[in-house]
Order: C-alpha cells, then sequence, then structure tokens
C-alpha cells in the first residue's frame, strides 16, 4: 500500500486585498514527522488566491517526496476546500486557474482528499503564514529555505515525562517596568502609560542582568512602557527591537485607569462575569480569549522565524501568563492564578517535539530593593 501523506495549507492577507503570504507542511501521516515545510511572501493578494497558493506549495512538496503517495489535505479554508473536494463551483475568474493548477500538482497521487479543520488545529501552516505576511507588509520576500530544515519531531507522546529531543527555541518573557497605574494597582491596557524613576531603574536592573543571557532579538509590545523596557535592554545587549501587535495588554475598555474597587463598585456585574469566563470582555474591550487567540499566533511566527535562538519578549501581565499557559496547557484559570511583578522574568523553553518547559516564573531577583 502507498504512503500516507497530510498537507496543512494557510494563505492569507493584510487588508483583502493587501500583503499576502502563505505557508505549507507534509507530514508523514503514520508516524507524524515533519517532512517539509513551505512558505513565501506574495506581494498583494487577497486571502483566498494566498490559501490557494499554500495548497498548491503543499501538494507539490508532497509530491517531491513521494508523487504516488495517498495524500490528505487539511485547511481552514471552507471555500477551497469545498471547491476543490468537487462541492462548489468556482465562479471566480481568479480562482479557476489557480484550481486547476491545483489539480495538475495532485493529478500524480494515488488517492487525495480534502479537510476542512478549524484554525486552532492549523496553528503550524498559520504560522508560517503570518511569518510570510509580516515579510509581505514590510516589502520584503520570505521563505523558510534558507533557514536549516526543521528538525523531525517525534509522534505526540502522552503520559509521563521524557526528556525533550531538540535544542528548544528559549523565550525570556520580562514584563515592563513600573508605570504610575501599576503603583495605584489600576487596570492598564492599550493605553500609552509612561515608567516610572522606579520602572525605568527596574528596566535597567533586567538589562544588566540580561545582559550575557545570550539574547538574539527582542520582541516587543507596541505600547510605550514595554517599548521604554525592551530599549534599556537593548542597549546593553545590542539585540534589535522588532514589534509585535500579538504582544500588547489586553483592551481593557471602560475599566481602563481604574482601580478594581472602583470597577466593582461601578460595573459589579459585568466584573464577575469577567471573573468567572475568559470569554466575556469588559465593556468596550477585549476577553482573555480574544487575547489567547493573537498571543498564540503571535507565539507560533516567533518559533517559526527564530527558531533555536533565544527571544526576549518585552509585554505585560495577560500575554505573559498566555505564554506561560500555552506552555503548561493549562485551563484558562491560571489567568487569574498567577502574579507577575513589574519587571519580572518567566522563562521558556519550547521544543521542536511539541512540549514545553517553564524554567521560571516571576523572577525579581535582580530588581533594586524598594
Amino acid at each position: 500500500m502507498s504512503r500516507k501523506l497530510v498537507i496543512e495549507a494557510d494563505g492569507g492577507s493584510r487588508g483583502n486585498p493587501g500583503p499576502a503570504g502563505y505557508g505549507a507542511v507534509v507530514i508523514d501521516a503514520l508516524t507524524g514527522e515533519l517532512l517539509a515545510e513551505v512558505a513565501e511572501s506574495i506581494g498583494r493578494a487577497t486571502n483566498n488566491v494566498a490559501e490557494y497558493r499554500g495548497l498548491i506549495a503543499g501538494l507539490r512538496a508532497a509530491a517531491a517526496l513521494d508523487p504516488g503517495a495517498r495524500v490528505e489535505v487539511r485547511m481552514d479554508s471552507k471555500l477551497v476546500v469545498e471547491q476543490m473536494s468537487g462541492r462548489w463551483q468556482i465562479k471566480h475568474p481568479d480562482m479557476k486557474p489557480l484550481a486547476l493548477e491545483a489539480r495538475d500538482a495532485a493529478s500524480g497521487f494515488a488517492a487525495i482528499s480534502y479537510t476542512w479543520i478549524p484554525r486552532a488545529r492549523n496553528t503550524r501552516a498559520d504560522a508560517l503564514a503570518n511569518a510570510a505576511m509580516d515579510a509581505a507588509a514590510r516589502g520584503e520576500t520570505w521563505s523558510p529555505s534558507a533557514a536549516e530544515p526543521p528538525a523531525a519531531p517525534e509522534p505526540p507522546r502522552k503520559g509521563g515525562w521524557v526528556p525533550p529531543s531538540t535544542d528548544p527555541t528559549r523565550t525570556l518573557l520580562l514584563r515592563h517596568g513600573q508605570t504610575p497605574l501599576s503603583v495605584e494597582r489600576r487596570f492598564a491596557g492599550v493605553g500609552d502609560i509612561p515608567l516610572t524613576e522606579v520602572g525605568v531603574a527596574q528596566a535597567e536592573a533586567a538589562a544588566r542582568y540580561l545582559a550575557n543571557a545570550g539574547i538574539d532579538v527582542i520582541v516587543a509590545s507596541p505600547l510605550r512602557r514595554a517599548q521604554d523596557t525592551a530599549k534599556a535592554v537593548a542597549a546593553v545587549t545590542g539585540a534589535e527591537i522588532r514589534t509585535d501587535e500579538g504582544f500588547r495588554e489586553t483592551d481593557f475598555g471602560a475599566w481602563e485607569g481604574h482601580s478594581f474597587a472602583e470597577v466593582a463598585e461601578r460595573w459589579p456585574d459585568d466584573l464577575a462575569a469577567w471573573l468567572s469566563d475568559s470569554g466575556y470582555p469588559p465593556p468596550g474591550g477585549e476577553s482573555f480569549t480574544s487575547v489567547a487567540q493573537r498571543v498564540s499566533v503571535a507565539r507560533d511566527k516567533l518559533l517559526v522565524r527564530y527558531r533555536h535562538q533565544t527571544v526576549l519578549v518585552v509585554s505585560h501581565v495577560t500575554p505573559i501568563k498566555t505564554m506561560l499557559q500555552l506552555a503548561l496547557d493549562a485551563p484558562d484559570t491560571i489567568l487569574y492564578r498567577v502574579h507577575l511583578d513589574t519587571a519580572s522574568l518567566c522563562t521558556v523553553d519550547w521544543y521542536d517535539d511539541g512540549p514545553a518547559v517553564v524554567r521560571s516564573m516571576n523572577e525579581t531577583h535582580y530588581l533594586p530593593s524598594a
């Protein structure tokens, strides 16, 4: 019987149409081994064009590995899956040549099927596509081909602890220094809040501590308090700062600038719902579930772009807690049960074969005494 391969493909654009890119991976269906990954920034295009380009690239990569294989394609594009399965007509003139190109690329396989999967189950292709879109938005071309080939992950393991099989991508998660709102324990979300003098001293102390941490790149929230903290570390380490919107703080909406007691008095029902349901947003704000979705994408992009490097992520309470939640595979209740001080540091190692290891949480020993 012929070998079975799984293709996971994705594509998208920033603006539809806008800066676009695609990504795809080819996996051995029996062992779970990652056999190939392809991605490319393609300039300006629509989401659907990028999705088809990702499919075509994945099919060609699979054909290069085993032209006679049985193939299952998994995508989160309902349109592409239904059109390639023959259940939906292809009416748009831009889609017809792409569909024909995809069919030609798949013509030699022993069998092929198309399966729709939710975006949450398409994270590897999604991360590659997002990295390609980011490059397209900067007017650059990008593909993972110049990087070292991916290590083949072992099948997922269940049960007890096993040693990791590859070198990790290390993330050092640094919360920004103290701000006026953190001193007063007020909700601080998307407002551009400066550091206090203490906050500046904390950032400089963290920078001295991290001077010999081997940081390859700094990825920071766009908000001022995170950027200023990142600049302090960059001044000592010489590492480049890159900004990622995915790591900004939660939008607390109407609660911005208010204390917990003030919120409890003015919005008691909303606060009770927010504390019991991570999908419930503050009035006019953003739920923790929404934050988790963008942080997860930012994490995936980071793991693709800076594979096996040491990355300092300068961010805020909620995104850092979310990174810990992802690493621990923990329920969302962890968000309410972890405390992070200003300018504290957490360390997480992410391995290619799936597991992550939390090495430290809320380190503050390097900070000046109050």
